[in-house]
């Protein structure tokens, strides 16, 4: 099934213990004719899978297990509807897909574990954020990081209109504000009350953006864990920051109405606002790494940092981007294994690492390689 890419997604993934694990990533297309290549390349995919299982299991059993591969496969309408990049897991019980709005490196292994990485790296290392588009009478959700930007669907319990929110409690006088309007150039809604019914609409725009805020907070924010940018006219941000308890919406934000901007101009106003903090968040993280190194309580040799991991003692770990390192982690004593990725139950060691300290309750952060504090690929702040 598809399935929304959040941090409870991956610990899901992260704690999958039945083995083998399959995973299979490759970039795919959102227009055609590009993306009728899509499915001839999943297939190659699925063919380095079977030759992988063959090598461990019985043909029933590899057939079993590719099945649902197969199945999506064949799927015209799923491929017709796919965005940058794919990602699919499966084991026993379990068969997860992925579109993401960012290109993937092809990539189709079989281990012990599920390969994560390129995930953590999307959650973590794309400043990742939300935008809510809003005004006196209709609310819209968007998803995206610094290269994308796309309108998701609002989950239920969420409030599309203030006539959703409000229901009976509805004041007439705002039946005088005309239809929002889409991206892209649209009229926003005007106002013809005066005197008293101006009260009412007022009344109900702030009882209609505390049940916005309340919906955001518990259906989306505690979800994504993303932080929330709001896209709106001026007047209404000292409103709406005035009364929303959401801890993941930010200070700052765009101060125009989303429906005078085509969704790559909100895009780029929306990350001149993300890029800021999303740069001093990796610093600080460099930063608290040389501290703890300087105080012995911080390793970069990769040695080290596996048996760490494995006893539990590791509370942060950075690790670089775009490095794979061949090699298995002893899970009783941290020693490293040094193999070829192409073993059926060999995945990329940094991937274990971070699996081990994600399993012991610490951190993980995918840094790009001018963003970490060594060279070695990995930098571990323990708790003792």
């Amino acid at each position: 099934m598809q399935t929304s890419l959040t941090s409870q997604a991956i610990a899901e993934l992260t704690h999958f213990a039945a083995s083998p694990c399959l995973s299979l990533y490759q970039p795919t297309h959102r227009h055609h004719p590009d993306n009728q290549q899509d499915p001839l390349r999943f297939r190659q995919g699925i063919q380095t899978l079977e030759s992988s299982l063959r090598e461990r299991h019985s043909a029933q059993e590899t057939q079993a297990m590719m099945a649902p591969f197969h199945e999506l496969a064949a799927n015209t309408n799923f491929w017709n509807h796919t965005l940058d990049g794919l990602a699919v897991f499966a084991g026993a019980g379990l068969f997860r897909i992925f579109l993401l709005p960012r290109t993937l490196t092809e990539l189709a292994v079989v281990a012990d574990s599920f390969h994560l990485k390129p995930l953590r790296k999307f959650l973590q290392s794309t400043g990742r954020y939300q935008v809510l588009a809003l005004n006196r009478s209709h609310v819209r959700l968007f998803e995206g990081n610094r290269d994308s930007l796309s309108e998701i669907e609002l989950p239920p319990g969420v409030p599309h209109t203030i006539e959703e929110a409000l229901g009976e409690e509805f004041s007439e006088a705002h039946h005088t504000v005309s239809s929002y309007g889409g991206l892209g150039g649209a009229s926003s809604p005007m106002h013809h009350g005066h005197g008293s019914k101006k009260d009412e609409v007022d009344k109900d725009t702030e009882r209609f953006f505390r049940i916005v805020d309340r919906a955001i907070d518990e259906h989306c924010s505690k979800h994504s864990g993303l932080a929330l940018i709001l896209a709106a006219l001026p007047e209404y941000h000292h409103l709406f920051h005035k009364i929303s308890h959401n801890r993941l919406l930010i200070a700052e934000g765009v101060h125009i109405s989303p429906d005078a901007l085509t969704l790559d101009q909100l895009r780029q106003k929306v990350w001149a606002v993300i890029e800021p903090q999303y740069l001093a968040q990796q610093s600080q993280l460099a930063n608290e790494f040389r501290v703890a190194h300087a105080k012995n309580l911080g390793s970069d040799h990769l040695e080290e940092v596996a048996r760490a991991a494995v006893a539990g003692r590791v509370e942060t770990l950075l690790i670089e981007a775009d490095r794979q390192i061949a090699g298995h982690l002893d899970e009783h004593t941290g020693s490293i294994i040094a193999a070829d990725l192409k073993n059926p139950v060999i995945d990329d060691l940094l991937d274990d690492l971070a699996e081990w300290v994600q399993k012991k309750g610490g951190q993980v952060h995918v840094l790009m390689v001018d963003r970490m504090p060594c060279q070695s690929g990995v930098a571990a702040i323990y708790r003792h």
